[in-house]
């Protein structure tokens, strides 16, 4: 294999396990829910996506052709953990009714669409 090739692999494994690294200890140490929330999330999602482009880095080079596994893998990452994240928060806020207070202001009429209806009164 050659060199150039095998340096892009190498760097796209180490700097996505750099950021699994560092997500799973944002994950473990931080305070509360919504702060370990955006570990996972952002961290650990583009670790997972520096590994998979290490695989169709090595499979272009060995193969010449682009498999459609990894990108598909790779797109349902990227579109299903930011969507989690949102139903992890929402749900943790309806589970937490008394933290309302101690949300920024919205700077609106109405307050947090979690809690606040939509339309007129």
């Amino acid at each position: 294999m050659d060199f150039i090739f095998e340096l892009l692999i190498a760097i796209h494994i180490i700097i996505g396990g750099i950021f699994i690294l560092v997500g799973s200890f944002g994950m473990l140490k931080l305070p509360d829910l919504m702060s370990r929330l955006h570990a996972p999330t952002k961290a650990t999602t583009l670790g997972v996506g520096g590994a998979l482009m290490a695989s169709m880095i090595f499979f272009f080079y060995r193969n010449q052709t682009i498999f459609v596994h990894e990108v598909l893998i790779t797109l349902f990452l990227f579109l299903t953990a930011p969507v989690t994240a949102h139903f992890i928060a929402k749900a943790h806020l309806h589970l937490n009714r008394d933290q309302k207070s101690t949300l920024p202001s919205t700077n609106r009429p109405k307050g947090w669409s979690t809690f606040d209806a939509a339309g007129g009164d």
